[in-house]
């Protein structure tokens, strides 16, 4: 008896969807499978800038090398992650960067498609194509005229430069996998690119992998991310949590008064830090949950009574003698 066909992952469509939570934010719209004619084929991932006649500063912070490098509008990718580049492989491309231009009516300054590989392509194929790398490493231009039109990127050979770190989660070596993942740790990103990052993370690196005998899809990533996260922050201290999440992020996030119930009053001051703790909470909200032996805890008589008239200070006398 034959046994069932184990339903192949699209690939593109996760770096598709790490692209879309990375660059939608700043302006870049990003597609996947779009039709570069009114009937097939489909290109694997569409970046498409508006409204800026080129990358802003925000946008080249995650765009790659190459692509970074381009001044077209419209950016067409194929990419392939389990299969090696060749000639198939180039017409595809070639046949995508004719179809969406003449479809889109669109002239050969305003598209750029470039071929991803997750794979080092073989020096044999770069030879036999007219390839050699640019000045940028990773980045390969053909002499050809049928293919000078469609640099190559090799994300294996991409330098670890902060900008290339998001597309270098989809290289096909685990130690650049790993590079990358690591020189993303601490940066700032959405929470949806986050949990993203850290599926990826979660199926690349644990052991045996996830979802091995089922397509992973882009859903699959994010919820295991979520989950793997939510897990990750419950087992961290306060003094942990306030690195891995940042002050004010926390505090949006969980509210001034439940995050002190959570974790302590003073547990929390001591890991985040006076100073810190005002600016991301403001010193009204942070009286809101003090108690008023609290507020005066460690104040001289001097500085508890300063700001009193002598007959308020005279008054709260009176009442204590009272009370006495």
């Amino acid at each position: 008896m034959e046994k069932p066909k184990t339903p192949k992952t699209l690939w593109h469509h996760l770096l598709g969807k790490m692209m879309q939570e990375l660059l939608t934010p700043v302006g870049i719209e990003v597609y996947t499978d779009f039709p570069v004619m009114a009937d097939r084929p489909r290109a694997d991932i569409l970046l498409l800038r508006k409204d800026a006649p080129g990358w802003t500063p925000e946008q080249l912070e995650r765009l790659p090398d190459g692509i970074r490098d381009s001044r077209a509008d419209h950016i067409l990718i194929e990419f392939k992650y389990s299969e090696s580049v060749g000639l198939p492989a180039f017409r595809q491309a070639v046949g995508y960067d004719y179809f969406y231009r003449g479809s889109e009516k669109l002239t050969d300054r305003q598209v750029q498609t470039f071929l991803v590989s997750a794979k080092t392509t073989r020096k044999a194929t770069l030879d036999r194509f007219g390839y050699s790398q640019t000045d940028k490493a990773g980045v390969y231009r053909s002499r050809h005229p049928l293919l000078e039109s469609v640099p190559l990127l090799t994300l294996n050979e991409l330098s670890e430069e902060p900008h290339n770190a998001y597309i270098k989660c989809f290289a096909s070596r685990k130690q650049e996998k790993r590079a990358a993942f690591r020189m993303l740790k601490g940066s700032p990103l959405s929470e949806k690119l986050l949990w993203f990052l850290q599926g990826l993370w979660k199926h690349w690196f644990s052991k045996g992998g996830v979802f091995m005998k089922q397509e992973l899809t882009p859903e699959d990533v994010m919820e295991m991310g979520k989950m793997w996260g939510d897990t990750y922050l419950s087992s961290l201290s306060a003094e942990d949590l306030v690195k891995a999440v940042g002050t004010e992020d926390i505090v949006k996030a969980v509210g001034t008064e439940d995050l002190v119930k959570a974790v302590g009053a003073e547990d929390f001051v001591k890991a985040v830090g006076t100073e810190d703790l005002v600016k991301a909470v403001g010193t009204e909200n942070i009286l809101k949950w003090l108690k008023p032996e609290d507020r005066l805890r460690g104040l001289r008589p001097e500085e508890r009574i300063s700001g009193l008239s002598v007959k308020e200070i005279e008054a709260c006398l009176r009442k204590l003698k009272k009370k006495k």
